[in-house]
């Protein structure tokens, strides 16, 4: 499930965020959306059978899906189920959104279904708010330290 956000009022981010380098702005974007959404991964991680994390490093599922409506100067992140080897967990969807009842085509044997336990929805849900005002004191921080760091590089040049 992918999530678009627009944020009302972040014109003068967007602003400061032009000024800097497409590299740099992209790396700000990333550390402060990364830090932003620890309280979701924290919420989804007290109810979650799996381990939740979030990564820019996207499937080729998910670079797909992605490639339509992102252009170079997007950030895109995946919060969720992920297995040990750091590849997105393919059963967690089952977990989250049930089954309907599941037969066995070839010997017509009824295995079940399996009832939906969200866990990731109601995170972030939960979280938006406090996402939201995070990201916004984040981006600025992360913003302040670039030109900063710009300064001392163009002073011992």
């Amino acid at each position: 499930m992918a999530v678009k956000m627009k944020i009302e009022g972040a014109g003068d981010i967007e602003r400061a965020l032009a000024e800097l380098p497409r590299g740099t702005a992209k790396g700000v974007m990333r550390r402060s959306m990364k830090k932003s959404l620890k309280p979701v991964v924290q919420a989804a991680q007290g109810v979650s059978p799996f381990t939740i994390a979030v990564t820019s490093k996207l499937t080729a599922r998910q670079r797909r899906e992605a490639r339509g409506d992102r252009g170079r100067s997007k950030v895109v992140l995946y919060v969720g189920p992920v297995q040990p080897d750091g590849e997105d967990a393919p059963h967690a969807h089952l977990y989250e959104f049930g089954t309907g009842p599941r037969v066995q085509a070839s010997t017509g044997r009824a295995t079940g279904a399996m009832p939906a336990r969200p866990f990731l929805r109601p995170a972030w849900d939960m979280a938006q708010p406090i996402m939201l005002a995070t990201l916004r004191r984040e981006v600025w921080a992360e913003i302040e330290k670039a030109v900063e760091r710009a300064r001392r590089k163009a002073a011992r040049s």
